[in-house]
Protein backbone atom coordinates (compact mmCIF):
# COMPACT_ATOMS: atom_id res chain seq x y z
CA UNK A 1 0.00 0.00 0.00
CA UNK A 2 2.86 2.39 1.15
CA UNK A 3 4.41 1.80 -2.19
CA UNK A 4 1.19 2.73 -3.90
CA UNK A 5 1.13 5.92 -2.58
CA UNK A 6 4.92 6.37 -3.47
CA UNK A 7 4.10 5.78 -7.08
CA UNK A 8 0.90 7.79 -7.08
CA UNK A 9 2.86 10.45 -5.09
CA UNK A 10 5.79 10.28 -8.11
CA UNK A 11 3.52 10.74 -10.87
CA UNK A 12 1.94 13.71 -9.66
CA UNK A 13 5.16 15.01 -8.85
CA UNK A 14 6.34 14.27 -12.89
CA UNK A 15 2.76 15.99 -13.68
CA UNK A 16 3.06 18.64 -11.86
CA UNK A 17 6.75 19.35 -13.22
CA UNK A 18 6.08 18.72 -16.62
CA UNK A 19 2.76 21.73 -16.71
CA UNK A 20 5.29 23.45 -14.92
CA UNK A 21 7.89 23.27 -17.92
CA UNK A 22 4.95 23.71 -20.81
CA UNK A 23 3.21 26.81 -19.02
CA UNK A 24 7.08 28.04 -18.06
CA UNK A 25 8.01 27.92 -21.94
CA UNK A 26 8.01 31.09 -23.95
CA UNK A 27 4.39 30.50 -25.51
CA UNK A 28 1.57 31.91 -25.06
CA UNK A 29 -0.88 30.05 -22.80
CA UNK A 30 -4.06 29.63 -25.07
CA UNK A 31 -6.96 27.89 -25.65
CA UNK A 32 -6.60 27.52 -29.47
CA UNK A 33 -2.90 27.32 -30.60
CA UNK A 34 0.70 27.67 -28.98
CA UNK A 35 2.21 30.00 -31.14
CA UNK A 36 5.71 31.43 -32.30
CA UNK A 37 5.47 35.91 -32.80
CA UNK A 38 8.26 37.24 -33.96
CA UNK A 39 10.52 38.79 -36.79
CA UNK A 40 12.27 38.10 -40.02
CA UNK A 41 15.88 39.87 -40.03
CA UNK A 42 16.71 40.14 -43.44
CA UNK A 43 19.56 43.04 -43.40
CA UNK A 44 22.84 43.46 -42.59
CA UNK A 45 25.82 41.39 -42.35
CA UNK A 46 27.01 42.18 -38.69
CA UNK A 47 25.93 40.79 -35.18
CA UNK A 48 25.74 44.67 -33.98
CA UNK A 49 22.50 45.17 -35.89
CA UNK A 50 20.99 41.57 -35.23
CA UNK A 51 21.51 42.18 -31.36
CA UNK A 52 19.81 45.95 -32.03
CA UNK A 53 16.55 44.33 -33.37
CA UNK A 54 16.13 41.39 -30.51
CA UNK A 55 16.62 44.11 -27.51
CA UNK A 56 14.11 45.97 -29.07
CA UNK A 57 11.56 42.99 -29.64
CA UNK A 58 12.62 40.44 -27.25
CA UNK A 59 10.16 41.53 -24.38
CA UNK A 60 7.40 40.65 -27.17
CA UNK A 61 8.34 37.97 -29.30
CA UNK A 62 9.79 34.48 -28.95
CA UNK A 63 10.98 33.61 -32.48
CA UNK A 64 13.73 35.61 -34.71
CA UNK A 65 14.12 34.28 -38.61
CA UNK A 66 17.87 34.65 -39.62
CA UNK A 67 17.26 36.07 -43.09
CA UNK A 68 19.81 37.64 -43.90
CA UNK A 69 22.26 35.49 -45.64
CA UNK A 70 25.26 37.63 -45.41
CA UNK A 71 25.12 37.59 -42.08
CA UNK A 72 25.23 33.57 -42.46
CA UNK A 73 28.16 33.45 -44.94
CA UNK A 74 29.97 34.79 -41.68
CA UNK A 75 30.22 31.91 -39.25
CA UNK A 76 31.46 34.11 -36.32
CA UNK A 77 28.51 36.36 -36.95
CA UNK A 78 26.08 33.31 -37.23
CA UNK A 79 27.22 31.73 -34.15
CA UNK A 80 27.14 34.89 -31.94
CA UNK A 81 23.75 36.21 -33.54
CA UNK A 82 22.29 32.64 -32.19
CA UNK A 83 23.99 32.75 -29.05
CA UNK A 84 22.50 36.28 -28.15
CA UNK A 85 19.11 35.33 -29.64
CA UNK A 86 19.13 31.69 -27.27
CA UNK A 87 20.07 33.91 -24.32
CA UNK A 88 17.50 36.39 -24.83
CA UNK A 89 14.93 34.03 -24.55
CA UNK A 90 13.72 33.76 -28.45
CA UNK A 91 13.63 30.46 -30.56
CA UNK A 92 15.22 31.17 -33.92
CA UNK A 93 15.04 29.45 -37.68
CA UNK A 94 17.77 30.23 -40.23
CA UNK A 95 18.06 30.92 -43.63
CA UNK A 96 20.90 28.89 -45.67
CA UNK A 97 21.36 28.65 -49.54
CA UNK A 98 23.58 26.91 -51.69
CA UNK A 99 25.81 25.28 -49.56
CA UNK A 100 28.69 26.04 -51.84
CA UNK A 101 28.30 29.47 -51.30
CA UNK A 102 29.74 28.95 -47.66
CA UNK A 103 33.45 28.24 -46.64
CA UNK A 104 32.17 26.14 -43.75
CA UNK A 105 30.13 23.04 -43.54
CA UNK A 106 26.55 24.40 -42.70
CA UNK A 107 25.79 20.54 -42.62
CA UNK A 108 28.02 20.30 -39.77
CA UNK A 109 27.07 23.73 -38.20
CA UNK A 110 23.15 22.27 -38.37
CA UNK A 111 24.05 19.60 -36.22
CA UNK A 112 26.00 21.16 -33.73
CA UNK A 113 23.27 24.23 -33.37
CA UNK A 114 20.67 21.13 -32.67
CA UNK A 115 23.18 20.08 -29.89
CA UNK A 116 23.80 23.36 -28.61
CA UNK A 117 20.48 24.87 -28.37
CA UNK A 118 17.73 22.19 -28.75
CA UNK A 119 14.24 23.16 -29.40
CA UNK A 120 15.02 26.70 -29.23
CA UNK A 121 16.60 25.42 -33.01
CA UNK A 122 13.72 25.02 -35.37
CA UNK A 123 14.82 24.59 -38.19
CA UNK A 124 16.04 26.31 -41.44
CA UNK A 125 14.00 28.32 -43.70
CA UNK A 126 14.92 27.61 -47.34
CA UNK A 127 14.49 28.27 -50.62
CA UNK A 128 12.00 31.59 -50.46
CA UNK A 129 8.47 31.16 -52.55
CA UNK A 130 8.77 28.26 -54.51
CA UNK A 131 5.47 28.15 -55.69
CA UNK A 132 5.75 31.87 -56.12
CA UNK A 133 8.29 31.59 -58.58
CA UNK A 134 6.52 28.60 -60.39
CA UNK A 135 3.31 30.31 -61.11
CA UNK A 136 5.11 34.19 -62.27
CA UNK A 137 8.03 32.26 -63.98
CA UNK A 138 10.95 33.95 -62.40
CA UNK A 139 12.56 30.36 -61.26
CA UNK A 140 10.45 27.75 -62.80
CA UNK A 141 11.19 23.92 -61.42
CA UNK A 142 9.06 22.78 -64.15
CA UNK A 143 9.52 24.13 -67.42
CA UNK A 144 7.99 22.76 -70.01
CA UNK A 145 4.13 20.58 -70.10
CA UNK A 146 2.61 18.54 -72.51
CA UNK A 147 -0.50 20.52 -72.48
CA UNK A 148 -3.07 21.01 -74.08
CA UNK A 149 -2.06 17.33 -76.28
CA UNK A 150 -1.29 15.69 -73.34
CA UNK A 151 -4.46 15.28 -70.34
CA UNK A 152 -2.36 14.15 -67.75
CA UNK A 153 0.35 17.10 -67.73
CA UNK A 154 -1.09 18.25 -65.11
CA UNK A 155 0.10 15.07 -63.24
CA UNK A 156 3.12 15.32 -64.76
CA UNK A 157 3.78 18.76 -63.48
CA UNK A 158 3.42 17.85 -59.93
CA UNK A 159 5.35 15.57 -60.59
CA UNK A 160 7.99 16.94 -61.52
CA UNK A 161 7.89 19.50 -58.98
CA UNK A 162 7.12 17.76 -55.78
CA UNK A 163 9.95 15.96 -57.53
CA UNK A 164 12.57 17.98 -57.70
CA UNK A 165 11.99 20.78 -54.97
CA UNK A 166 11.14 17.62 -52.40
CA UNK A 167 14.33 15.77 -53.51
CA UNK A 168 16.22 19.39 -51.93
CA UNK A 169 14.26 19.35 -49.11
CA UNK A 170 14.67 15.83 -48.03
CA UNK A 171 18.12 16.14 -48.19
CA UNK A 172 18.27 19.11 -45.71
CA UNK A 173 16.09 17.35 -43.33
CA UNK A 174 18.55 14.35 -42.96
CA UNK A 175 20.52 17.43 -41.09
CA UNK A 176 17.63 19.68 -39.35
CA UNK A 177 14.22 18.60 -38.25
CA UNK A 178 12.07 21.12 -39.65
CA UNK A 179 12.20 23.28 -42.89
CA UNK A 180 10.54 26.64 -43.67
CA UNK A 181 9.15 28.66 -46.58
CA UNK A 182 7.26 31.30 -47.29
CA UNK A 183 5.03 31.48 -50.47
CA UNK A 184 2.22 32.81 -51.58
CA UNK A 185 1.01 29.89 -54.22
CA UNK A 186 0.87 26.42 -54.22
CA UNK A 187 1.05 25.83 -50.61
CA UNK A 188 -0.30 22.35 -51.26
CA UNK A 189 2.55 20.70 -53.48
CA UNK A 190 4.98 22.63 -50.70
CA UNK A 191 4.10 20.55 -48.09
CA UNK A 192 3.89 17.77 -50.32
CA UNK A 193 7.99 18.58 -50.72
CA UNK A 194 8.16 17.76 -47.07
CA UNK A 195 7.79 21.50 -45.51
CA UNK A 196 7.05 21.69 -42.25
CA UNK A 197 5.62 24.85 -42.29
CA UNK A 198 4.76 27.03 -45.14
CA UNK A 199 4.23 31.23 -43.88
CA UNK A 200 1.56 32.14 -46.44
CA UNK A 201 2.08 35.65 -47.36
CA UNK A 202 -0.09 39.20 -45.98
CA UNK A 203 1.00 41.49 -48.01
CA UNK A 204 0.23 45.35 -47.78
CA UNK A 205 -2.49 46.28 -50.34
CA UNK A 206 -4.61 42.82 -49.97
CA UNK A 207 -8.18 42.73 -48.68
CA UNK A 208 -9.39 40.58 -45.84
CA UNK A 209 -10.94 38.30 -48.20
CA UNK A 210 -7.38 38.02 -50.31
CA UNK A 211 -5.95 37.02 -46.60
CA UNK A 212 -8.85 34.18 -45.70
CA UNK A 213 -7.87 33.03 -48.73
CA UNK A 214 -3.89 32.40 -47.69
CA UNK A 215 -5.47 30.82 -44.59
CA UNK A 216 -7.08 28.22 -46.93
CA UNK A 217 -5.15 27.19 -49.18
CA UNK A 218 -2.33 27.02 -46.02
CA UNK A 219 -3.82 25.85 -43.62
CA UNK A 220 -5.99 22.84 -45.96
CA UNK A 221 -2.94 21.95 -47.13
CA UNK A 222 -1.25 21.89 -44.21
CA UNK A 223 -3.52 20.33 -41.82
CA UNK A 224 -3.93 17.75 -44.68
CA UNK A 225 -0.08 16.41 -44.50
CA UNK A 226 -0.52 16.73 -40.49
CA UNK A 227 1.99 20.13 -40.31
CA UNK A 228 2.07 23.43 -38.90
CA UNK A 229 1.67 26.96 -40.76
CA UNK A 230 1.80 30.28 -40.29
CA UNK A 231 1.61 33.82 -41.93
CA UNK A 232 4.21 36.34 -42.75
CA UNK A 233 3.47 40.16 -43.05
CA UNK A 234 5.15 41.24 -45.81
CA UNK A 235 5.47 44.16 -48.19
CA UNK A 236 3.38 44.39 -51.96
CA UNK A 237 6.45 46.96 -53.49
CA UNK A 238 9.99 48.02 -51.48
CA UNK A 239 8.23 51.79 -51.33
CA UNK A 240 6.64 53.05 -48.49
CA UNK A 241 4.29 52.14 -47.04
CA UNK A 242 6.11 49.32 -46.41
CA UNK A 243 4.02 46.71 -44.01
CA UNK A 244 0.30 48.06 -43.38
CA UNK A 245 -0.43 49.95 -40.63
CA UNK A 246 -0.81 48.98 -36.66
CA UNK A 247 -4.11 49.06 -36.23
CA UNK A 248 -4.78 46.10 -39.66
CA UNK A 249 -1.48 44.11 -38.47
CA UNK A 250 -2.64 44.05 -34.62
CA UNK A 251 -6.05 42.75 -36.19
CA UNK A 252 -4.70 40.06 -38.92
CA UNK A 253 -2.42 38.85 -36.14
CA UNK A 254 -5.74 38.03 -33.87
CA UNK A 255 -7.50 36.37 -37.09
CA UNK A 256 -4.32 34.35 -37.95
CA UNK A 257 -3.86 33.14 -33.82
CA UNK A 258 -7.70 32.64 -33.99
CA UNK A 259 -7.19 30.42 -37.17
CA UNK A 260 -4.87 28.33 -35.94
CA UNK A 261 -1.23 29.43 -36.63
CA UNK A 262 1.20 28.79 -35.19
CA UNK A 263 3.65 30.94 -36.79
CA UNK A 264 3.27 35.04 -37.30
CA UNK A 265 6.55 36.43 -38.84
CA UNK A 266 6.88 40.09 -39.45
CA UNK A 267 9.35 40.49 -42.52
CA UNK A 268 11.77 43.12 -42.05
CA UNK A 269 13.96 44.79 -44.97
CA UNK A 270 16.06 47.91 -44.95
CA UNK A 271 14.52 50.71 -45.84
CA UNK A 272 16.84 53.13 -48.54
CA UNK A 273 18.51 55.46 -47.35
CA UNK A 274 18.62 53.30 -44.39
CA UNK A 275 17.67 55.84 -41.67
CA UNK A 276 15.96 53.28 -39.33
CA UNK A 277 17.66 51.16 -37.11
CA UNK A 278 14.93 48.37 -37.16
CA UNK A 279 14.55 48.26 -40.96
CA UNK A 280 11.14 48.98 -42.44
CA UNK A 281 9.50 47.88 -39.05
CA UNK A 282 8.02 51.35 -37.14
CA UNK A 283 6.96 51.85 -33.99
CA UNK A 284 3.22 51.05 -34.99
CA UNK A 285 3.97 47.93 -35.98
CA UNK A 286 6.25 47.36 -32.94
CA UNK A 287 3.32 48.36 -30.88
CA UNK A 288 1.20 46.16 -32.60
CA UNK A 289 3.36 43.38 -31.77
CA UNK A 290 3.42 44.42 -28.28
CA UNK A 291 -0.31 44.48 -27.98
CA UNK A 292 -0.73 41.11 -29.72
CA UNK A 293 1.65 39.46 -27.21
CA UNK A 294 0.27 41.22 -24.51
CA UNK A 295 -3.24 40.09 -25.18
CA UNK A 296 -2.39 36.34 -25.70
CA UNK A 297 -0.61 36.33 -22.63
CA UNK A 298 -2.97 38.91 -20.59
CA UNK A 299 -6.41 37.47 -21.83
CA UNK A 300 -6.17 34.35 -23.89
CA UNK A 301 -9.85 34.25 -23.03
CA UNK A 302 -10.63 37.06 -25.46
CA UNK A 303 -9.98 35.14 -28.43
CA UNK A 304 -12.55 32.86 -30.57
CA UNK A 305 -11.45 29.77 -32.94
CA UNK A 306 -12.13 29.59 -36.15
CA UNK A 307 -11.29 26.72 -36.63
CA UNK A 308 -11.93 24.87 -40.28
CA UNK A 309 -15.38 22.95 -40.43
CA UNK A 310 -15.73 23.67 -44.33
CA UNK A 311 -13.67 22.18 -47.30
CA UNK A 312 -13.59 23.09 -50.42
CA UNK A 313 -11.66 20.02 -52.70
CA UNK A 314 -10.30 20.98 -56.21
CA UNK A 315 -8.45 18.21 -58.69
CA UNK A 316 -5.53 16.73 -57.84
CA UNK A 317 -2.15 18.22 -59.32
CA UNK A 318 -4.40 21.34 -60.38
CA UNK A 319 -1.41 24.54 -59.56
CA UNK A 320 -3.49 26.97 -60.15
CA UNK A 321 -2.39 29.90 -58.57
CA UNK A 322 -5.78 31.42 -56.98
CA UNK A 323 -5.26 35.23 -56.99
CA UNK A 324 -7.86 35.72 -59.57
CA UNK A 325 -10.28 33.66 -61.82
CA UNK A 326 -7.37 33.40 -64.57
CA UNK A 327 -4.64 33.39 -62.71
CA UNK A 328 -1.87 30.64 -64.31
CA UNK A 329 -1.64 27.00 -63.73
CA UNK A 330 1.84 26.08 -62.82
CA UNK A 331 3.06 28.95 -64.53
CA UNK A 332 2.63 27.55 -67.80
CA UNK A 333 -0.89 28.34 -69.26
CA UNK A 334 -3.89 30.15 -68.50
CA UNK A 335 -6.15 29.51 -65.92
CA UNK A 336 -9.33 29.20 -68.50
CA UNK A 337 -7.61 25.96 -69.90
CA UNK A 338 -10.39 25.66 -72.64
CA UNK A 339 -11.47 22.46 -71.03
CA UNK A 340 -14.30 23.66 -69.19
CA UNK A 341 -16.19 21.06 -68.86
CA UNK A 342 -12.96 18.99 -66.99
CA UNK A 343 -11.35 22.13 -65.37
CA UNK A 344 -12.89 25.61 -65.15
CA UNK A 345 -10.96 27.64 -63.31
CA UNK A 346 -12.88 30.66 -63.29
CA UNK A 347 -15.48 28.76 -61.84
CA UNK A 348 -13.48 27.41 -58.84
CA UNK A 349 -12.21 30.63 -58.25
CA UNK A 350 -15.96 32.28 -58.06
CA UNK A 351 -16.88 28.86 -56.25
CA UNK A 352 -14.52 30.06 -53.70
CA UNK A 353 -15.36 33.37 -53.46
CA UNK A 354 -18.74 32.49 -52.97
CA UNK A 355 -17.74 30.23 -50.20
CA UNK A 356 -15.31 32.86 -48.37
CA UNK A 357 -17.77 35.19 -48.18
CA UNK A 358 -20.28 32.62 -46.13
CA UNK A 359 -17.66 30.88 -44.27
CA UNK A 360 -14.23 33.48 -44.10
CA UNK A 361 -11.88 32.07 -42.26
CA UNK A 362 -13.84 28.54 -41.18
CA UNK A 363 -12.92 27.19 -44.83
CA UNK A 364 -10.24 25.10 -45.90
CA UNK A 365 -9.01 24.09 -49.84
CA UNK A 366 -7.64 20.96 -50.47
CA UNK A 367 -6.76 18.65 -52.78
CA UNK A 368 -8.55 15.65 -54.18
CA UNK A 369 -5.15 13.43 -53.78
CA UNK A 370 -5.71 10.21 -52.92
CA UNK A 371 -4.06 9.16 -49.77
CA UNK A 372 -3.41 12.47 -48.40
CA UNK A 373 -7.26 13.94 -47.67
CA UNK A 374 -8.98 10.95 -46.84
CA UNK A 375 -7.96 10.86 -42.67
CA UNK A 376 -8.98 14.19 -42.76
CA UNK A 377 -12.06 14.31 -44.64
CA UNK A 378 -13.92 13.63 -41.27
CA UNK A 379 -12.89 16.86 -39.72
CA UNK A 380 -15.38 19.10 -41.48
CA UNK A 381 -18.68 19.24 -41.18
CA UNK A 382 -19.56 20.09 -44.51
CA UNK A 383 -18.05 19.54 -48.17
CA UNK A 384 -18.05 20.99 -51.50
CA UNK A 385 -16.67 19.24 -54.79
CA UNK A 386 -14.91 21.25 -57.89
CA UNK A 387 -16.98 20.14 -60.11
CA UNK A 388 -20.28 20.44 -58.35
CA UNK A 389 -22.65 23.56 -57.99
CA UNK A 390 -22.16 25.47 -54.83
CA UNK A 391 -24.68 27.86 -53.70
Amino acid sequence: MKRRYILLAAEVLIVMVSLSLFFTFNKPASTTTPIYLGVEFTYGNQFSQLKALVDKVHGYSNLLVIGSLDLTYNQAALDESCSYIAKSGLSFIVLFTTYTYYNYSIFNWILNARQVYGNQFLGIYKYDEPGGDQLDGRFMYVKNSGYPDNPDSYASDARIYVGTLGAMANYWLNYTNRIFTGDYGLYWFDYDCSYSGVFGEFLTNQTNTEKQLTIALDRGAAQSFNQDWGVIFTYSTPQPPYLENGVAMLQDMQTSYNAGAKYIVVFDYPTYPNTNLYGILSQDQLNAMKNFWNQIHSDPGSFNSSSAQVAYVVPENYGFGFRNANDTIWGLFPGQDGNASTYDSSKIYNDNQTLLGEYGTRLNIIYDQPGVINSTMKNYQKVYYWNQTVT
